[in-house]
C-alpha cells in the first residue's frame, strides 16, 4: 500500500506525519507562507516581514506537538503565531501604517507595477485609513487585520488570538466605527462593508 500524497493530505495530517518525518512539515510552508507573508508585509513592510515569516514557522515546527489536530486548517493557528510576534514589532507596525498614511503608497504593494503604485498613491483613501490603523488600539488592529486581510472567520479570529468570539466581535466593532469615522469624506467609500459586527 503507498503513501497517500502530500497534496491531498489535511494540514492536521501533515502536522501528525512530520512528528516522524520532520520533512512532511514543509508542505505545511508550501501551502501557507504566501498568505503569511502577504498579511505581514501589510503590518510591517517587506524586509521585517521576511525576518517574522521565517520565524512564524519555526516556532510553529518547534510547537506542532501543541496543533489541535483535528483541525484541519493550519493557518488559523500559523496567523496567531504572526500575530504574536508583531506585538513585538508594534512600533514599526505604527511606522508602516504612518508612512502609508503620507504617502498612500502601500509598501506591500511596493514590488509590483507602477501603474498599480500610481493608483495607490493617488487614492486618497488610503492616506486616510492608514492613518487610522496607525492609531487603533493593537488588540482591534490584530482582529480587523485578520478579518479583513486575511479573510478569517470570527471563531478562526478567537482561535488565532487566544481570545473569546464576543471580544473579536466587540473589537471589530470599535475598530468598524473608528474607520468609518476617519473615512467620513469618502462617503461612498465603505471598507469595512461585508465585515458582519
Amino acid at each position: 500500500m503507498s503513501a497517500e500524497p502530500v497534496t491531498e493530505l489535511s494540514d492536521g495530517d501533515l502536522i501528525r506525519l512530520s512528528a516522524r518525518q520532520p520533512e512532511a512539515f514543509g508542505a505545511i510552508f508550501d501551502r501557507h507562507a504566501g498568505a503569511i507573508h502577504r498579511y505581514l508585509s501589510r503590518r510591517v513592510g517587506h524586509t521585517l516581514a521576511d525576518d517574522l515569516m521565517g520565524e512564524t514557522f519555526l516556532i510553529a515546527f518547534r510547537g506542532r506537538e501543541t496543533y489541535d489536530l483535528s483541525r484541519p486548517d493550519a493557518l488559523p493557528w500559523l496567523y496567531g503565531i504572526a500575530a504574536n510576534l508583531l506585538r513585538g514589532h508594534q512600533r514599526a507596525e505604527v511606522r508602516q501604517y504612518r508612512a502609508l498614511a503620507r504617502t498612500g503608497i502601500d509598501p506591500a504593494l511596493a514590488a509590483a507595477d507602477d501603474r498599480v503604485l500610481a493608483r495607490v498613491a493617488a487614492a486618497g483613501h488610503v492616506r486616510a485609513l492608514a492613518a487610522v490603523l496607525a492609531e487603533l488600539p493593537l488588540g482591534e488592529r490584530e482582529v480587523l487585520t485578520l478579518i479583513s486581510q486575511a479573510q478569517l472567520s470570527y471563531p478562526e479570529v478567537a482561535r488565532a488570538l487566544d481570545i473569546p468570539v464576543g471580544t473579536v466581535r466587540s473589537r471589530l466593532h470599535s475598530a468598524r466605527k473608528r474607520v468609518r469615522a476617519a473615512l467620513h469624506d469618502f462617503p461612498q467609500l465603505d471598507l469595512t462593508d461585508g465585515i458582519d459586527g
